[in-house]
């Protein structure tokens, strides 16, 4: 990491402590992790479904991944 350095002024130690917030959160929000692509689990997925076959045994293969 970096270290920071006041270049021009004399910060408070308030002022100083706002900045730093603010570039760490900035810097956590970069570093987000990239496999969080889709849904977690199934039960999140808001994405539409197709509609399942028609027939005497469509019941069974309702819930199969497609």
């Amino acid at each position: 990491m970096t270290p920071i350095q006041v270049l021009h002024g004399q910060p408070t130690p308030e002022e100083l402590a706002t900045v730093l917030a603010v570039v760490q959160a900035r810097a956590a929000a970069g570093a987000a992790p990239a496999s969080a692509s889709g849904p977690a689990s199934a039960w999140t997925n808001r994405t539409p479904r197709p509609v399942p076959a028609h027939g005497p045994h469509a019941w069974r293969t309702s819930f199969w991944p497609r």
